[in-house]
């Protein structure tokens, strides 16, 4: 039980990580002409992984996509879906 609890922390902060790193980087090639940029549904694919933390607190730690109402609606919702699956899998495995 205590391998199921500490490989969902460990996965769930790894990819809040990779998110917010992601948002960074982003933000950094935004304000270089001509970089090659990644991509908002690259953004949204990290949030709908378990990520919606990490590309949340990239959002207003560096001042990136906090202008699209998409990003500012769909991400809280996705913290919420990422947050009650995690309790659903806990639940499960935990019966």
């Amino acid at each position: 039980m205590d391998s199921l609890v500490s490989g969902l922390m460990s996965f769930f902060l790894l990819m809040n990580g990779g998110a917010f790193l992601l948002m960074a980087l982003d933000k950094r090639r935004s304000r270089k002409n001509g970089a090659e940029r990644i991509s908002e549904g690259m953004l949204f694919f990290f949030a709908t992984a378990f990520g919606s933390v990490g590309v949340w607190l990239g959002m207003f730690a560096f001042r990136h996509k906090t202008q699209k109402w998409y990003f500012l609606l769909g991400i809280p919702l996705l913290m919420l879906e990422n947050i009650s699956l995690l309790g659903v899998i806990w639940w499960w495995f935990r019966l």
